[in-house]
């Protein structure tokens, strides 16, 4: 893959409750990848990304929800998430202030 197609894997941080404590207390970050991404992929992309190292990558699949719109009922589209854990001496800042 090129850098073009690494970049591609990671489609946005994850900024809640839950991910900013992990990121607090053990580096590690939360993102959205894309349905295809592995291991590999994930972790070349925030090392060429954030130029920081990664020690390990955690990925899960999250199915949609089943919903209700309006009279008619539908189910929103399953997505990945990935958990990359950074080195001792590495961090990504995630907020703009």
């Amino acid at each position: 893959m090129n850098q073009i197609d690494i970049i591609r894997v990671l489609q946005a941080p994850i900024v809640s409750e839950k991910s900013t404590s992990a990121a607090d207390r053990e580096k590690r970050f939360v993102f959205r990848v894309i349905r295809t991404a592995t291991k590999p992929q994930v972790k070349r992309a925030v090392e060429l990304m954030f130029s920081v190292e990664v020690a390990s990558v955690h990925i899960l699949n999250v199915k949609g929800k089943h919903k209700r719109f309006g009279k008619f009922f539908g189910e929103r589209s399953d997505w990945k998430k990935a958990y990359v854990k950074l080195k001792p001496g590495h961090d990504i800042e995630l907020s703009v202030a």
